[in-house]
Order: C-alpha cells, then sequence, then structure tokens
C-alpha cells in the first residue's frame, strides 16, 4: 500500500569492528567515570534491551532503566532528574522529550536510526494518509515524532493487537504503519479492515523460517520465542510471540531449559540474567557470517557504547530538539498510547 524506497543501511559487523575494545580495569574506570557524570549531571540513563550489556549494566547498577520502548516512554514520565540519557536508537529519544519537554533529552549517538522509521518518511506517509481520511491512523512507536504528530494512536509491540482489537470492536477502519509483518500479524489475529504501509525491521526481516525448521530438529526440546516484527512463516513456528519484555517474561516462565531466540541477540543479557540455569539459541538469519548485515544485532543499536556514553555526559550533546508545535500534536497520540497501556497492562 506504499512505495517505500529501500535505503542502504550500516553493516552490523562494521559497526562492531569500528568499537573501541576494552580490558577489564579500562572498563570499571569507564564505569566510575560515567557514574561520577550521572551525579554530576543531574541525569538518569534509560536504555532498550538491545544494546550493549554494558550500558544495560550500567543503566541498572545508577537507578536507571532497561526496558522496552513502552516502559522506556513510562520510566521517564516518573523521574525527577532533569536530563534522560536515552540508549538506544532515534525515535526513542523523541518519544523520551515527547512525553517530557521540560527535561533535556540526550543520546550517546544521534545516527542510531531505524530502519522502520527511516522507510516511513513523514510526507509521503501524510500523502497515503490523506487518500483515506476516513480512517483511525495507528503508527508504531518505531515513527518520527513527526509522523507520531499526524497520528489517532501510537503502539508498541505489546498493546498492538489489545489496541486493534479494541478499534475494530468499535467500527473502525485502520491505517496502520510502518511495519508490514506485525500489522499482517495483527490483521491475522483480529480480521480488522487495515492498510498497512510496506515497511520491515531491517533485523527481524533477516530471519527465515525454513532455517528455523532445521534448528528446531536439532533442539527438539527448545521453545520458539519470536517477536512479531518477523514474518508470519516465522511467526507460526513460534511458542510464544510477543515484545521483548513478554519474551523474557516467557523465558522465565516456561519449563523448557532450552530457547531459540528470533529478535535481536542482545536480549540475551536480561534473558540470561533472569534465568541463568537456562540456555538460549540465537534464530539462523538469512545469511551466515560474513552475507548476514545484522546477524541478529541491530546496527545502529550496536552505536551505543561506553565512550559514546562517557562523551555524551561530559560534553553536554547530542539533544534531541522537537519544536514545540510537533511535541504538542505528537503528544496526543503517544498520551493515548500510555493511557490505553494502563488500562490493558493493569
Amino acid at each position: 500500500m506504499s512505495s517505500v524506497v529501500k535505503q542502504e543501511f550500516p553493516i552490523t559487523k562494521d559497526v562492531l569492528g569500528a568499537r573501541t575494545e576494552y580490558s577489564d580495569d579500562e572498563k570499571r574506570e569507564k564505569k566510575k567515570i560515567i557514574k561520577r557524570l550521572l551525579k554530576e549531571r543531574d541525569a538518569k540513563i534509560v536504555a532498550h534491551y538491545y544494546v550493549h550489556e554494558d550500558i544495560q549494566e550500567i543503566a541498572d547498577e545508577t537507578g536507571g532503566f532497561v526496558a522496552d520502548s513502552l516502559e522506556m516512554a513510562r520510566f521517564g514520565m516518573k523521574q525527577k532528574e532533569s536530563t534522560l540519557i536515552v540508549a538506544g536508537v532515534r525515535f526513542m529519544g523523541e518519544t523520551a522529550k515527547i512525553l517530557n519537554p521540560e527535561k533535556k533529552i540526550i543520546m550517546p549517538t544521534l545516527e542510531a536510526e531505524c530502519s522502520l522509521d527511516l522507510n516511513c518518511e513523514y510526507l509521503e506517509f501524510k500523502k497515503f494518509c490523506d487518500q483515506f481520511p476516513e480512517r483511525e491512523i495507528v503508527v508504531y512507536a518505531n515513527t518520527s515524532a513527526k509522523v507520531k504528530a499526524i497520528a489517532d494512536w501510537v503502539v508498541t509491540s505489546s498493546i498492538a493487537v489489545k489496541l486493534i482489537e479494541y478499534l475494530k470492536n468499535n467500527n473502525k477502519k485502520i491505517i496502520w504503519a510502518p511495519d508490514k509483518h506485525l500489522g499482517n500479524y495483527i490483521k491475522d489475529i483480529t480480521n480488522a479492515d487495515m492498510k498497512i504501509w510496506k515497511s520491515s525491521c531491517v533485523v527481524h526481516d533477516e530471519f527465515k523460517s525454513s532455517l528455523l525448521n532445521d534448528l528446531k530438529k536439532e533442539h527438539p526440546d527448545a521453545a520458539v520465542l519470536v517477536h512479531p516484527e518477523s514474518d508470519l512463516k516465522m511467526i507460526k513456528l513460534a511458542d510464544v510471540v510477543g515484545s521483548t519484555t513478554q519474551l523474557i517474561q516467557a523465558s522465565k516462565e516456561l519449563p523448557n531449559k532450552k530457547f531459540i531466540v528470533a529478535t535481536d541477540n542482545r536480549i540475551f543479557y536480561k534473558m540470561k540474567q533472569s534465568s541463568p540455569d537456562k540456555t538460549f539459541i540465537e534464530a539462523p538469519s538469512g545469511g551466515a557470517g560474513a552475507t548476514c548485515k545484522s546477524c541478529a544485532h541491530c546496527p545502529w543499536m550496536a552505536m551505543n557504547d561506553l565512550e559514546k556514553l562517557e562523551n555524551v555526559l561530559m560534553n553536554q550533546n547530542n539533544e534531541i530538539i522537537l519544536d514545540p508545535k510537533t511535541i504538542e500534536e505528537a503528544a496526543i497520540s503517544t498520551n493515548k498510547m500510555i493511557n490505553f497501556a494502563k488500562e490493558f497492562l493493569k
């Protein structure tokens, strides 16, 4: 339903190869400096499950938070600190600014983008929406502030099915953007009338059902956990389909001792932390070794590291700046997400 232009994205292997590697002693010193700067700058870290475990660890150790995009957004609203450091990708920083316009929002790097966001450009998407004025516009959180500003609703994967069911029950027809796989998954479950934008996640697009089938045969006792940004063939092979938080919860609660996981492999840090006695296996992607582009890790999430975290705290740069009108308009659809989640998740 859209004319998405495929863009060239960074390759995870190249991003990781450019990182500075630290010894354990150097890492401890870096963390000590970062902890001091957090106090001096009246700042707190909110990090996504997909960033490097070094950043997840220091967020936990300093009273920050590691979560999915919905919980990251809710956490920031409750904090007294004047500065939030969002370790993730740009739309997460923008969402934090929308919900906390009075706070300074900075990021380790402003180059960390999202393929879903990049392939849902505001003017093109607005033109698409204008063709269907009678429809509710529902956008995934993985979109820019300007796209959120023209949406009726923002959602994350944790509440998407519930929200579309709610709208369908209220006789609403829907425009869904940007993730085609998540949109198709929701449509398959709800049978809602949905016009679906055709974008996808660079990580989840690489997982292949044929290779997963082979891996399941090798590990018949493993439960398969799949994020709904994967295609329907992958989803059909899953024991559990859910958001990052829901997949972590499933890994704790299911009796299996072994799991095949089809999402970004940095989620393993929290899974292993919660269930140290269990084994977690990456779902196979479309290529192996040099032929895969993301290799089960988002290249933009990989850009977040301790060096950039220290630098942004030191220099107070990489600030998310949004114009007041965009914040005001985007806050309407974003707060509807927060309020719907309160009702659904209570």
